[in-house]
């Protein structure tokens, strides 16, 4: 059934899971275009090997060692608090006092490291890009992996996270292939911010329901209003971010006289 929860719950999970996986994608092209293919891909399918491992033990930890009221405020804390990580970086990039995040910019740094580095073979492989590719594609896939667990364990919904996040990656990999570059036109910095709305509104509706393992009987909350309560979330912190995103623009601009009439960077929309 497409309830809101189950809406939500595939669009957080594949705008989060986009997000990563184009930067796991601009470090292989980078990679691939400079060292070697057969490295980059190497590195690459070692990466996805080890993530499926790694999926599977921590989701059958979780699923086995927890109960469901218990899961859901562990999962929805972490979640809270790596959504609110997120979003605290979108807050400063709309005020101005971050710069924003350029796809572009980081496959110009990934390609110049990658033609300084020395030639060192091992198993027939650029040992470099192997390494540079692996570290690359692992270390996102574990924020997509910790997003699909905690989502999938804490919805109850498994299935519809797992789907989510692979249809991100293949359409990635299918733009990938027909822009032959990075995805420097993908509004990252926005989907960034909206990922990071997504990712704190589920993890405080979940922890929140989670606080009735502290009560008699360790059964779940329930929200008022059921799954509807996601909506009141998301405005309650959309609208937060907007306030905090004035009131850090105010003085930076203020501070800086010659900032006066100076065109400001604002985030794609």
């Amino acid at each position: 059934m497409f309830t809101s929860a189950v809406v939500g719950l595939a669009v957080a999970v594949f705008l989060a899971s986009f997000v990563e996986f184009v930067e796991a994608l601009t470090i292989v092209l980078a990679m691939g275009m400079t060292r070697s293919w057969k490295s980059a891909w190497a590195g690459t399918i070692a990466a996805l090997v080890a993530l499926a491992a790694f999926t599977a033990a921590a989701g059958y930890a979780l699923a086995t060692w927890l109960p469901e009221a218990a899961l859901q405020l562990v999962v929805g804390t972490l979640l809270l608090i790596f959504g609110l990580q997120w979003l605290r970086k979108a807050v400063l990039r709309s005020s101005g006092r971050k710069s924003l995040h350029d796809e572009a910019e980081e496959f110009r740094e990934q390609t110049e490291a990658a033609r300084r580095a020395g030639r060192q073979s091992r198993f027939g492989l650029d040992w470099f890009a192997f390494v540079v590719s692996f570290k690359g594609v692992f270390l996102e896939g574990v924020e997509v992996v910790f997003i699909v667990i905690t989502f999938g364990l804490s919805a109850q919904n498994m299935p519809v996270a797992i789907v989510g996040a692979a249809a991100a990656g293949l359409l990635v990999v299918v733009v990938g292939v027909f822009a032959h570059g990075p995805l420097t036109r993908v509004p990252e910095n926005t989907l960034k911010y909206g990922v990071g709305l997504l990712l704190a509104t589920f993890g405080l509706f979940w922890a929140v329901e989670g606080l009735g393992v502290l009560a008699d009987g360790h059964h779940s909350l329930d929200w008022p209003g059921g799954d509807w309560a996601l909506l009141v979330l998301l405005a309650a912190w959309l609208l937060l971010s907007r306030v905090l995103v004035v009131a850090l623009g105010r003085p930076a601009a203020a501070a800086d006289p010659a900032a006066v009439g100076a065109p400001r960077v604002t985030e794609e929309v």
